[in-house]
């Protein structure tokens, strides 16, 4: 079937040209009923590929093969973490689309194909880089799902913060990007090889780590931990969120971010894990530090937000920080979780982003302070916030229980409070939402001055606010959640997911497969009731947990400057080298 693996980025790609190519005579409905058709047929063959990657297939396009171990063509891998993450953006793909099916009304008049064709542009882009097998296609791949995701971000062209918006998505992680590029152009300068396991053994061959290979990875790792989010390299996230329409939210929290935590786990384990790269304990040193920070600063901003989209933004940054944390213990056990973790919270966080998406397209509004009270007769849309918010805290049987758990268990140490208290703050802000907004329950705190990200008077993504919900709006997200939760409770899906990550990232070692536990389970609980402690102080006593002052610092860094966003990621590249630099010799 290895021939077959070029057609997950081709499918898509043709099903784009179709729609760009007669979109202008496309019907609205049938431009979406392609679009959707073509992205579930994307999802059908990665999920076949994943049924049957065992072993890995490998396919070199164009028939270049290596000729005595060297090679200039471009070559897919299809194993179980590829075609997992090909799988997992296909499958919220489709959700998107169906989401947004008929009803979104952001593409360009009389052209109905322009919306969905840039989708799956971006589902193509996706699918690359999951089963790229060479260094620079992965970053072929990743800049085409990036410059579509900036054109996404900023479809309300006629509204100046939508430009920002996108404007500082794409200057922040077009820097990312050429650091990629400089990268490796420094790998392929020492080793003459662009695939990933060639270069991998080259540097190996070559003797001990140097000054050049230490510069090529730290260059590599910011590219892809600025897409993934990681402080400092985050502050194009929150902005993007605020402005990118709905359907886009869910892809980019959903799957984008996860797969630069995936391209940070697939390099180093391909490339740098060898005698001649970095060492191990570096590695876990800069990936502990950085996810710690992470995860916290993520977490105290995401209580802080009540622009909603901001502050599920910011979620998505705290659990970046446990994702990290998770690779950067190098472990199995470890992969397995944070495997677990990524596609329950995908679900998860897909789902609260569609749930918002109707708050906005009924009220023209997403501040929590402004919609208190006003969602009481959404009583579904209710139930499936505060249902994502306890999962967001790992409540078990869902899926993000059962990956933090046995992340939690991998990590051991203080690190397992930190994963509690992130999750449980997150899962908590989400709570207070859907206690204020949804029961009414409490009053707002004062606002929090300049500072301060409102979400109110923004624009529905309907031609109209909507006066009854389309039944694709709520099918979406509750099918999401219910993912989400067959993750922790479908009978041997842990062992296969383990099987086929330690396949490709252990050498075929014999791991346990990652169940549930009563630790476990028991930590999980301890963190959703903290969640739901924390949003009921904050609606019964909200002066308490407000602290608008105290978090000021913080806030003041999300300035909204493109230049004071680049400086940070100068600081981060530095900091990052720092951590990586004691382990090398001499």
């Amino acid at each position: 079937m290895n021939d077959l693996l070029p057609l997950l980025v081709a499918v898509p790609l043709c099903g784009a040209a179709l729609l760009v190519a007669g979109g202008r005579r496309m019907p609205r409905v049938l431009a979406d009923s392609v679009g959707c058709a073509v992205s579930a047929g994307t999802a059908g063959l990665a999920i076949t590929l994943l049924l049957n990657s065992s072993p890995p297939m490998a396919e070199w396009a164009g028939g270049w093969t290596p000729v005595d171990g060297h090679s200039v063509g471009i070559v897919l891998v299809g194993d179980g973490p590829g075609l997992g993450m090909a799988a997992l953006a296909s499958v919220l793909t489709l959700a998107a689309l169906a989401y947004s099916w008929r009803y979104f009304d952001e593409p360009p008049r009389r052209h109905a194909g322009s919306f969905p064709a840039l989708i799956l542009l971006l589902q193509a882009g996706m699918c690359g880089f999951a089963v790229a097998g060479d260094l620079f296609n992965a970053f072929v791949w990743f800049e085409l799902m990036s410059v579509v995701a900036y054109a996404l971000t900023g479809t309300r062209v006629e509204e100046a913060k939508a430009v920002q918006g996108a404007l500082t998505f794409g200057v922040v992680t077009s820097l990312g990007a050429y650091a990629m590029l400089m990268g490796i152009g420094l790998l392929y300068a020492r080793t003459g090889e662009l695939a990933m396991a060639q270069i991998g053994r080259a540097l190996d061959a070559h003797g001990p780590p140097d000054g050049l290979v230490l510069a090529a990875f730290v260059l590599v790792l910011t590219g892809l931990l600025i897409k993934s989010a990681a402080v400092p390299f985050h502050f194009w996230l929150p902005d993007a969120h605020a402005v990118a329409p709905t359907p886009v939210c869910m892809l980019l929290s959903g799957v984008m971010v996860e797969l630069g935590v995936y391209g940070v786990w697939r390099v180093y384990g391909t490339v740098f894990a060898g005698p001649g790269g970095i060492p191990a304990a570096d590695l876990e040193r800069a990936l502990l530090v950085l996810g710690a920070v992470t995860a916290m600063i993520g977490a105290v901003m995401c209580w802080h937000q009540r622009h909603i989209k901001r502050l599920l933004a910011y979620s998505t940054v705290a659990h970046t920080g446990l994702f990290l944390i998770g690779i950067g213990v190098l472990s199995p056990e470890a992969d397995d979780g944070v495997a677990l973790y990524v596609l329950g919270h995908a679900g998860v966080k897909a789902a609260l982003f569609a749930c918002t998406g109707i708050l906005l397209d009924r009220y023209g509004n997403v501040d929590e302070h402004a919609l208190h009270g006003r969602a009481r007769e959404l009583r579904g849309v209710a139930v499936m916030y505060a249902v994502g918010g306890l999962a967001l805290a790992g409540l078990p049987p869902f899926g993000t229980g059962l990956g933090k758990a046995v992340t939690e268990k991998a990590v051991g140490g203080p690190l397992i409070a930190l994963y509690v208290v992130a999750s449980a703050v997150t899962a908590g802000a989400v709570l207070r939402v859907a206690a204020r907004v949804f029961l009414g329950l409490g009053r707002a705190p004062e606002d929090g001055g300049e500072y301060e990200t409102t979400g109110v008077g923004e624009r529905p993504e309907t031609r109209h606010r909507l006066s009854r919900i389309p039944d694709t709006m709520t099918a979406v997200p509750a099918l999401l959640l219910a993912g989400s939760l067959a993750v922790g409770v479908a009978p041997g899906f842990g062992e296969v997911l383990s099987h086929a990550v330690n396949e490709a990232g252990s050498g075929g070692a014999v791991v346990p497969a990652p169940h549930w536990s009563p630790a476990g389970v028991l930590l999980d609980l301890v963190a959703t009731a903290l969640a739901l402690g924390l949003a009921a102080l904050a609606v019964t006593r909200p002066g308490w947990l407000a602290a608008p002052r105290r978090a000021l610092p913080l806030r003041r860094l999300q300035s909204g400057h493109v230049g004071d966003y680049v400086a940070w990621v100068l600081v981060g590249a530095t900091v990052l080298g720092a951590l990586a630099l004691p382990g090398l010799p001499g």
